[in-house]
């Protein structure tokens, strides 16, 4: 796919297009300005990305590159005509289900703190002034916050907590006692790195 272009007055053309393996854009002009007469994007910036891009794929003599083996390719399906179905590629264990392409049927999860995240507590806040919010997506209710196997709050979209130091382990919980999404994280107090 390619597509050339040029500016008000002749002061350039550009051409930017892309293959399997690279995108490239190419811009011809003045400096100055000025412009270029008699050039147009298919005469002037044009030729250069095809010899670029012919270059390109002449010196790269890898075959296509292939997805490891580690991954699942899966045909993911839009119901209703929203999207054609594809395939796309998941890590084991991330492939999402019939029930999670289902339409109008959003997975209920933590946004923040995403998983892994190190939180500093502020030296110059009174620890008991700072407050981290847990936020999940999209807002639903009938949920509950469980840090550490202890349920510290209802599942508010935007909930606020005061953090103390440790490492911690954050669910999201419904009605049923069914955990939604789990994430880890961890607090540091100003001493520590």
């Amino acid at each position: 796919m390619v597509k050339t272009g040029t500016s008000k007055d002749m002061r350039d053309n550009w051409c930017i297009g892309y293959s399997r393996r690279y995108t490239i854009g190419v811009w011809v002009g003045n400096f100055s300005g000025e412009p270029m007469w008699n050039v147009s994007g298919i005469t002037g910036a044009a030729p250069v990305w095809i010899e670029v891009m012919n270059q390109l794929h002449y010196a790269d003599n890898n075959p296509e590159k292939k997805a490891p083996q580690s991954l699942v390719r899966k045909e993911i399906h839009f119901p209703q005509g929203v999207e054609p179905s594809r395939e796309e590629w998941f890590i084991p264990g991330t492939e999402p289900n019939a029930e999670d392409q289902r339409i109008g049927q959003f997975n209920q999860r933590i946004i923040y703190p995403p998983s892994g995240t190190i939180i500093a507590l502020d030296p110059d806040i009174p620890p008991d002034l700072q407050r981290i919010f847990f936020i999940s997506q999209p807002r639903t209710g009938h949920l509950r916050w469980v840090l550490n196997d202890r349920t510290i709050m209802g599942g508010d979209n935007n909930s606020p907590w005061t953090p103390r130091t440790g490492s911690y382990t954050l669910s999201l919980v419904d009605e049923k006692g069914r955990i939604i999404d789990t994430v880890q994280f961890e607090v540091r107090g100003p001493s520590e790195d």
